[in-house]
């Protein structure tokens, strides 16, 4: 099946402007033509040629105007064009081999646009995305190396410390509960990374319709044992009957990041508010906010970068991947989420979800 459709106009080609200097060669070549033509006719009359000499001197003079004209054309034409695809050939080749510093210049110095420098403009934009998109795989590969090499350290450590023979009962128990917290350390950073380049890699979401209210309240009950640990008090508000149509694995993904970020950064004692509503007969706002430590502005600014963690005394707890993937999760949801974040008082996510029937 062959589907069709109309190619939006680029608004950056203006060249249908008069172009003056493109066209003065060929207007001179026109009136040489012009002026020649009439030279040999009055010359062919003034010597008493007679009739086909003169149109074969005419026609002579047309083969050779026609073949001046071509000549114009390929010079100021396919001369530019084969001078600017050459360009970006040797520009193409470089980038393929790696070479992201590369940028074809502009042809043109009149400030008009055709085709041919869009597409030089474009160019350089692929290949500036391509810089950036190096860069982050580096820093991603670089973090990822870093983030690994710690619990792999640990874990081979202290295993080689379970060898002595003159260790305690209680030191070998250490070790021990040392080792398998750097095991599920890891494995948890391994299961985030998969999970993260699966979603940006996913295309389609499995939308369903599902009850947001009873989502949270699961993953709050399933945080129990958590919350219980560190002796934090729990304010729940959750509207009933909030209706979604959404990917529900996803945004579970979101509340359980969100949710243990809150345990985690709430001192004992400390308070975690969960809250849900409809804001409007469209939208649904979720709140998920604590009396933690909070951040500075500067920390709040990276906090969905992957692998960033700026209260460096909690890294243990975590790999920094947790924020990236609720921001990537509200991307694929086509939900917003807002931050308020203060120091020593505490931090609160805003999320806004589209509900069931919202165009």
């Amino acid at each position: 099946m062959k589907i069709e459709y109309d190619e939006p106009k680029d608004e950056r080609i203006n060249t249908g402007q008069p172009m003056w200097r493109e066209s003065m060669l060929s207007f001179l070549a026109l009136g040489i033509g012009s002026f020649s033509s009439i030279s040999i006719y009055r010359i062919g009359e003034d010597g008493g040629f007679s009739g086909w000499i003169l149109v074969l001197m005419l026609l002579g003079n047309t083969i050779f105007l026609a073949f001046l004209a071509g000549l114009i054309s390929y010079i100021t034409y396919h001369w530019g064009i084969r001078q600017s695809i050459r360009h970006l050939g040797n520009a193409a080749r470089k980038v393929a081999a790696g070479d992201f510093t590369v940028r074809v210049l502009h042809q043109r110095n009149d400030n008009k646009y055709d085709e041919m420098e869009v597409l030089i403009d474009d160019f350089n934009k692929m290949v500036e995305e391509l810089a950036a998109n190096e860069t982050l795989k580096s820093d991603f590969i670089s973090n990822v190396s870093h983030e690994i090499k710690t619990p792999i350290a640990i874990i081979r450590n202290y295993a080689q410390a379970l060898q002595t023979e003159e260790l305690s009962p209680e030191q070998r128990q250490y070790y021990v509960e040392t080792i398998s917290e750097s095991a599920a350390k890891l494995s948890d950073l391994v299961g985030n990374i998969l999970r993260l380049n699966k979603m940006e890699s996913q295309a389609i979401v499995e939308r369903e319709q599902f009850s947001l209210d009873e989502q949270l309240r699961c993953c709050v009950l399933a945080l129990e044992e958590k919350f219980e640990e560190k002796n934090l008090e729990l304010d729940i508000d959750l509207e009933e009957e909030i209706l979604l149509f959404n990917d529900a694995s996803l945004l579970e993904i979101a509340w359980n990041n969100l949710l243990g970020n809150a345990i985690k950064y709430t001192p004992k004692g400390g308070c975690i508010g969960v809250s849900a509503r409809k804001a409007s007969d469209t939208k649904a706002v979720v709140v998920i906010r604590d009396n933690g430590i909070g951040m500075k502005k500067e920390v709040a600014h990276h906090m969905f970068e992957k692998f960033y963690q700026g209260d460096t005394s909690h890294s243990s707890q975590g790999n920094g991947l947790g924020l990236a993937m609720v921001a990537k999760v509200m991307e694929l949801c086509d939900g917003q989420i807002r931050v308020e974040t203060r120091e020593g008082e505490g931090t609160a996510f805003t999320i806004t979800l589209d509900l069931i029937g919202a165009s």
